[in-house]
């Protein structure tokens, strides 16, 4: 009798599940699925000359994705409409097997952070051992990534998931935050883990460079999808023209507010926050002038490795262009430690954070409007992973674990 079989059914949402139906007909079309109840996806395999259909050596030959992928029925998932439930893998005429992918690996111990200012929440192994910290910085939607931290602390890390806007205890928006605020938060965490790295994806991968910069206690910083120059702030409201047309500095430093990089707002974007139609934020910013000298930021400080990883179909902000900066001062004023440049030619800008989850959203809310993304699902999906793996790999390298 046909069985499926998944290895392990109880892991960390970041690891590769090992997915073989088993016992078929040879040359059988077989339909594999996989629903989250508000996510899910399809696939048609033909089993192998002995009955087997493995998603680890299988294409699919018709679905949501192609090509061997033994996660592609993960991030190939769409929306259902329906409400949240439990993971399941189906096999149309077979079976079902429910799975545990877990958020917060076994073993990690969480805890709220509300000390000496600051709003985050830790994630570090339950073992009564010391643990190298990553302080884990999300973007422009502000808020506490805590699937990152609870993760990287799966991979033997004290994370802790910090945020610096758009929650109570810290500014509403992304106007004016005192880096001191990080670097309360680098000491904090050093205190308890030694070693420091930071982590940050889009804005907070300009705030992860930046802050590298200024705290020499950082010995490892990692920017997804994120900036070598400091870019102008994200401003109140509920309208996108209102918070790009808030003159202001996103940072402070020592009082004063940073230089930074303006936004343009040409009329095509005006057009298309008016007539509702995805709008690509990469318009805001005009490079015909060059680049102010004094919005670099001078990553060439940072006293340790630094990794940046960048969409090279990003529509949300110029990521590469903007990483290209931090790469270039990293090469020409001679940083003396590790660092690596990494573009995903074909991937939009959402490949920050743990991978194995959907890709298929080209176009996402917004503030009165939706952004659009870039990229193809499958290379997004492709580079999310792997610069997973290069971060975690990184971090292990640079602060030991």
């Amino acid at each position: 009798m046909a069985e499926i079989l998944v290895t392990p059914r109880r892991v960390p949402l970041d690891a590769v599940l090992d997915v073989r139906v088993v016992d078929l007909p040879p040359d059988e079309r077989v339909v594999v699925s996989a629903s989250t109840g508000d996510w899910s996806s399809a696939a048609v395999f033909l089993a192998d000359e002995r009955g087997v259909v493995d998603l680890t050596r299988h294409a699919p030959v018709e679905g949501g994705y192609s090509g061997v992928d033994p996660m592609g029925l993960f991030w190939s998932m769409t929306r259902t409409g329906e409400p949240a439930g439990p993971t399941l893998l189906e096999v149309v005429g077979v079976g079902k097997v429910e799975l545990d992918r877990l958020t917060v690996p076994d073993g990690v111990r969480r805890t709220e952070v509300r000390e000496n200012g600051l709003v985050g929440v830790l994630f570090e192994p339950d073992d009564g051992e010391a643990h190298p910290g990553v302080l884990v910085l999300g973007g422009s939607e502000g808020g506490l990534h805590e699937l990152d931290a609870a993760l990287l602390a799966g991979h033997g890390f004290a994370a802790l998931a910090l945020a610096y806007f758009g929650v109570p205890g810290v500014p509403d928006d992304l106007v004016e935050v005192p880096l001191e605020y990080v670097g309360t938060a680098v000491a904090w965490l050093g205190e308890r883990a030694g070693a420091v790295g930071l982590v940050g994806g889009s804005r907070g991968g300009e705030l992860a460079l930046l802050a590298g910069s200024l705290f020499p206690q950082v010995k490892a910083v990692v920017s997804v999808a994120g900036s070598g120059v400091v870019t102008q702030c994200i401003g109140p409201g509920t309208r996108l023209l209102r918070k790009l047309e808030h003159e202001g500095a996103s940072w402070t430093w020592q009082g004063r507010p940073l230089p930074y990089l303006p936004y343009s707002i040409p009329d095509g974007l005006r057009r298309r926050v008016v007539s509702g139609e995805p709008v690509a934020l990469t318009s805001a910013f005009d490079f015909s002038d060059g680049i102010p000298e004094d919005t670099e930021i001078p990553v060439e400080r940072i006293a340790g490795g630094v990794l940046l990883l960048s969409p090279g179909r990003d529509e949300s902000w110029p990521a590469a262009e903007l990483s290209d900066v931090a790469w270039r001062r990293l090469t020409e004023l001679g940083h003396g430690h590790r660092h690596e440049r990494v573009v995903y030619p074909e991937a939009g800008h959402l490949i920050a954070g743990p991978p194995h989850r959907p890709t298929t959203q080209a176009v996402v809310p917004g503030p009165g409007v939706t952004f659009s993304m870039g990229g193809t699902p499958a290379a997004t999906a492709a580079a999310r992973a792997d610069a997973w793996r290069r971060t975690v790999e990184f971090l292990s390298d640079q602060l030991g674990t």
